[in-house]
């Protein structure tokens, strides 16, 4: 599937954009050989664990444009993390969670889980799965795999080697929930003041992996919240509220504050763990480029949903989600998708459709929006299946 009806991808990755500007202290950027990838995330890359634990059914048509089914993924097809692996000649991550189908975890593991935050979770959590029990389910897994080796050979081609877990890449793509959910409780002010706190949280987390012998990193930022469907549904009712794009300007100044303390704290890190690889991307700017410039990419609806229900302008009903059938002041209604995926950014009113995905990830794959920026390691490009 093209992320664009309009331009091949090869002239996507030649577009040219605004470079991130690179810290002052000296770093490698990153080699895109690793054995292994291990991941800790949301539903931006989760590609199973909160469906596998239980916690949430997926219905059709989810997973309609590539998978044919529910595949775990909140979208119709594939995430970032999927195209990501493929660019690596790496198979899609399967989840830490999901143990049907005899699952290979030779070449890294998915720990990540939809609705979880770098915050511990609380009662009324969508996920238990916060950063730090992400990393804890890490702590066993690495345990498990070493002692499973330990024991003979038979265990070989379903697990990592024992020196993939220094020589691989840890991935992070968390956060927006932190801040998303924050809004239904909190003032703009008391959310900023928040960030301090969570970036411990996220700090921790990355020192016990370092600590575990991690020495590669890719930090995901947080995407332009107000641009979500949900959010301008729930917050965005008062026009003075909007931007230009027609986004919530208080969610994705939000954004934008937490993504510069982020961005400190990556090159905090960099100076501390001078032999690690710390790759930040910022995701920000590529969503926000393609919301603004939908029609430019092919894309005809930056912020309407495409499985909803309600109609225009936004198409999402908060009562029900994608795939759902539900009684509703005593009648039936469905949330269905529309005709043709490609022409919408949103699939469900919270997470993006596959060709949007695809688009982000061909920017990511660019390595104009990473600092340190890696332009210059991408010999694979030419290998690109997608």
């Amino acid at each position: 599937m093209a992320p664009t009806k309009t331009c091949p991808l090869l002239l996507l990755l030649l577009q040219t954009f605004t470079l991130l500007s690179v810290c002052p202290i000296i770093a490698t950027s990153i080699e895109f050989d690793f054995p292994a990838v291990f991941n800790f995330g949301d539903s931006n890359s989760d590609t199973g664990n909160l469906i596998a634990a239980g916690i949430e059914s997926l219905k059709p048509p989810n997973g309609q444009s590539y998978f044919s089914a529910p595949s775990g993924r909140y979208c119709d097809g594939r995430l970032n993390i999927d195209f990501l692996m493929d660019a690596m000649d790496l198979p899609f991550l399967n989840a830490y969670l999901d143990s049907m189908g005899a699952p290979s975890f030779r070449k890294g593991c998915n720990f990540a889980a939809a609705g979880s935050t770098i915050l511990p979770a609380t009662a009324t959590s969508v996920s238990p799965f916060s950063l730090r029990i992400q990393v804890n389910q890490f702590l066993r897994f690495k345990a498990r795999v070493l002692e499973l080796l330990s024991k003979g050979k038979k265990f070989e081609k379903y697990l990592p080697a024992e020196d993939y877990f220094t020589k691989g890449l840890y991935m992070f793509d968390i956060g927006q929930n932190d801040l998303a959910g924050a809004f239904y409780s909190k003032s703009f002010d008391q959310i900023v003041a928040s960030f301090p706190t969570t970036l411990v949280e996220f700090e921790a987390g990355f020192d016990t992996l370092y600590d575990q012998g991690a020495r590669n990193f890719w930090i995901h930022n947080t995407g332009p919240l107000g641009c979500l469907t949900q959010n301008v549904a729930k917050f965005g009712t008062d026009p003075s509220k909007l931007d230009e794009q027609g986004c919530v300007s208080n969610h994705n100044q939000a954004a934008k504050l937490f993504n510069l303390q982020l961005h400190a704290l990556a090159t905090k890190l960099r100076g501390q763990y001078p032999d690690a690889n710390i790759t930040y991307v910022d995701i920000f700017s590529i969503k926000s480029n393609l919301i603004a410039d939908y029609s430019r990419y092919g894309f005809e609806q930056p912020l309407m949903a495409c499985c909803g229900y309600g109609g225009p302008p936004l198409n999402y009903d908060s009562r029900i989600s994608c795939g759902q059938t539900k009684v509703v002041n005593g009648t039936s209604i469905t949330a269905k998708a529309c005709d043709d995926s490609t022409e919408h950014i949103n699939w469900d009113g919270i997470h993006y459709t596959e060709a949007a995905n695809q688009f982000v990830s061909s920017q990511i794959l660019t390595g104009k929006y990473s600092d340190p920026p890696f332009a210059d390691k991408m010999p694979f490009l030419l290998k690109l299946k997608f």
